[in-house]
């Protein structure tokens, strides 16, 4: 396995840094799904369904402020943006144990919204310190760097929960997430290239980046974190059903594992993978998980394939984000990445849950693959329809200009004898100035009974080209050599 491109991304100034910080602050925003639905469910004595709709606002929240926060980032700079987030999560942490439960559920939707971007200001600062060639590797440690934090949040809060209580474990993620912030406004991360175009072209419109191709990436985005929630909530229904309820933790473990593997292979592949193949693989794989029914320790060698494409698809959904959209827009664009995610897992457990109950555990894998795969098909008829739509016509100015050349003057250096009128000739075509020299030199004709012409030369030199046209003085020849050429369109044509 080549680790040459991971060390050389890990190299460039400022990018270890950024890795670990990311990695610790991920942790606590891991652990806020579990901590609250057990607080709901344990300290305030409500039914689980009370506490998936504080999950439920919580995640609502996230999706309508990370948009705003990423625009925040990109007009006013990370620091002012990091300051107003660390102080609502301040602010809602160490309130909320002491909130009944209506207003817990305002509050979470609220504290959604200005919740620290942790996520979206890391990966628009991969692509502010990674070259663009080297941003599939930078993102798949990105992606690596995810797992691990599921890996540890969710089991550091049931301890917490379990050892403690509930208090302590909300007031520790409060904690956690005001020292996150205080790190990231200290180190001050950039999340604009040294090189920034935007200084140049100014600012850029919504319209000239919010595209077809931009949406359908985020809608792929989407696809795979519902086939993520579904997957987790199958496995442990599942084992449920089994009586195995104590293998979740390492079924979970495993899956993450498995992802950690993938998202370093596709790393270090000489050649990206396009992301429409990634999550096509990702449905293709899920879908059949649930066949092995009773067999239930098959589960951990059936999650390989799928597993092993979660961090890569996730990955280029992000690399593909960068790319598509300049510098001095990349905040807001990541941030809608980011709600695209969030929708994603609060769409993929409610299906599966759906399915579940209608059917068994099994229903809950392909019901979120069959969603999923539906999203890939329509991601490639998307791609198709693009490649196939012909380039727009050419104007009827540039056909002409191409198909008619601009005859070039000769310069006359000195002034030219009277001479007779020639007999009018026909000419349809206008002959090249060029040639206008030589006949200026011939024997005036015998018959030709000389009167040199006296008439102003302007007004022969501007008429409209007759079918015959009458030969004029010579005298003229200059004022003619100087005529306009055929305009020449130069509309550009886009290639799509």
């Amino acid at each position: 396995m080549r680790l040459d491109p991971y060390r050389r991304v890990l190299a460039l100034p400022g990018v270890r840094s950024l890795m670990v910080l990311a990695l610790l602050a991920r942790i606590p925003i891991t652990a806020i799904g579990v901590t609250m639905t057990l607080h709901v469910a344990q300290d305030l004595h409500r039914g689980w369904g009370a506490a998936g709709l504080v999950g439920a606002a919580l995640t609502v929240g996230t999706a309508l402020g990370g948009p705003l926060n990423g625009r925040f980032v990109d007009r006013r700079g990370l620091r002012p943006m990091l300051l107003v987030t660390t102080a609502a999560e301040a602010l809602f942490w160490v309130t909320s144990p002491l909130m009944s439960y209506p207003v817990l559920l305002v509050g979470a939707l609220v504290a959604g919204m200005f919740s620290l971007p942790v996520f979206s200001v890391v990966r628009q600062s991969i692509a502010a310190l990674v070259p663009a060639d080297q941003r599939r590797q930078a993102y798949a440690l990105d992606s690596m760097s995810v797992e691990i934090s599921f890996m540890a949040g969710p089991p550091l809060a049931v301890l917490l929960m379990s050892t403690l209580s509930g208090r302590v474990a909300m007031w520790s993620i409060g904690a956690a997430l005001v020292l996150a912030g205080l790190a990231l406004y200290v180190t001050n991360p950039p999340v604009h290239p040294a090189h920034d175009e935007a200084a140049s072209t100014g600012p850029v419109r919504r319209r000239d980046w919010l595209t077809p191709r931009f949406i359908a990436v985020c809608a792929a985005a989407a696809a795979t974190t519902v086939v993520l929630a579904g997957t987790d909530l199958a496995i442990v229904a599942m084992m449920r059903e089994a009586g195995r309820v104590e293998l979740v933790g390492a079924l979970l473990a495993a899956w993450g594992v498995y992802s950690l593997a993938g998202g370093f292979v596709y790393g270090a592949l000489t050649r990206a993978v396009p992301l429409v193949a990634l999550l096509g693989g990702l449905s293709l794989f899920t879908l059949p998980v649930g066949l092995v029914g009773d067999a239930w320790p098959l589960l951990f060698a059936v999650l390989i394939p799928a597993g092993a494409l979660c961090a890569p698809t996730l990955s280029a959904s992000a690399d593909l984000v960068s790319r598509l959209v300049p510098a001095s827009a990349r905040g807001e664009a990541m941030g809608w990445h980011g709600s695209s995610l969030t929708v994603g897992l609060a769409i993929g457990s409610p299906l599966a849950g759906w399915a579940i109950d209608r059917g068994s555990p099994a229903w809950g894998f392909a019901s979120v693959a069959a969603a999923s795969l539906l999203a890939t098909v329509a991601l490639l008829l998307f791609q198709s329809f693009g490649r196939r739509t012909p380039p727009p016509p050419s104007t009827p100015a540039a056909t002409e200009s191409e198909q008619t050349p601009t005859p070039t003057a000769a310069p006359l250096k000195a002034p030219i004898p009277e001479a007779p009128p020639a007999e009018p000739t026909p000419t349809p075509t206008a002959a090249p100035l060029k040639a206008i020299p030589e006949a200026a030199t011939a024997e005036p004709a015998p018959t030709a009974t000389a009167a040199p012409l006296k008439a102003p030369i302007p007004e022969a030199t501007t008429a409209e080209p007759a079918p015959t046209a009458t030969a004029v003085p010579m005298k003229a020849i200059p004022e003619a050599a100087t005529a306009e050429p055929a305009t020449v369109s130069a509309g550009a044509r886009e290639a799509r």
